[in-house]
């Protein structure tokens, strides 16, 4: 398995797919990535020699934040409208949520599966004997 900043590739798919699974690089970004270090989005991860594995590690450490940079990023953004005490951040500390989706019936994920129906909280009945 190849190794591309920090993060173990699949050997099996295009190099075009496997690249995704860095955090940070989506199919569009994985796309003009390969297409600035001259290598073909039809060859397989496990094809790739070091000096092409090499390229695409430089390309992406200069232009790009991926990984760990851009998750301590995003959680600074988040902490900062915390701090702030936005209406972003209370709906960010709430967990509830952020970008005016309705909250009445939706937003299980976010709020946790919570179920307020008549029977959700009801013990079973016992059994006859």
């Amino acid at each position: 398995m190849p190794r591309v900043l920090g993060v173990h590739i699949p050997d099996d798919k295009k190099i075009e797919y496997s690249l995704t699974y860095v955090y940070g690089i989506g199919k569009t970004l994985s796309k003009k990535i390969l297409k600035t270090v001259d290598i073909s989005l039809d060859k397989k991860a496990k094809d790739l020699t070091q000096d092409e594995l090499s390229k695409i590690k430089e390309a992406v450490e200069a232009h790009y934040l991926v990984e760990g940079d851009l998750k301590r990023e995003v959680m600074m953004n988040v902490k900062r409208l915390k701090d702030i005490s936005s209406w972003r951040g209370q709906r960010h500390s709430k967990r509830l949520p952020v970008r005016g989706q309705t909250t009445r019936i939706n937003s299980r994920t976010v709020r946790g599966n919570k179920r307020a129906t008549v029977g959700s909280g009801r013990k079973a009945a016992p059994s006859p004997k």
